[in-house]
């Protein structure tokens, strides 16, 4: 099998912990205390953001990443800091 390494190519992200930290994130309206699956924090502490994909959960301290072409995504804090650096 072939490998193949990311170009290297320069992104806008924030770190996101609450409501506010960035404008494409909007609030999850939860009225329960249910659990996240991914972090184990209350659902009504996380956001959402609209991806190419559709719709994905934002957990606290994920990171919103602005892509080359506009599009806007989260990355959790493990995998942002094994791919991206300070430019």
């Amino acid at each position: 099998m072939a490998q193949y390494r990311k170009k290297p190519m320069v992104i806008e992200a924030t770190q996101w912990f609450r409501n506010g930290d960035h404008p494409e994130v909007r609030r999850m309206e939860v009225g329960s205390d249910r659990l996240c699956e991914q972090c184990g924090k209350p659902m009504h502490e996380h956001g959402w953001i609209g991806t190419l994909e559709g719709v994905c959960v934002v957990c606290p301290g994920d990171w919103i990443i602005t892509g080359v072409k506009g599009e806007t995504y989260p990355c959790k804090p493990d995998i942002f800091a094994a791919t991206y650096e300070v430019a």
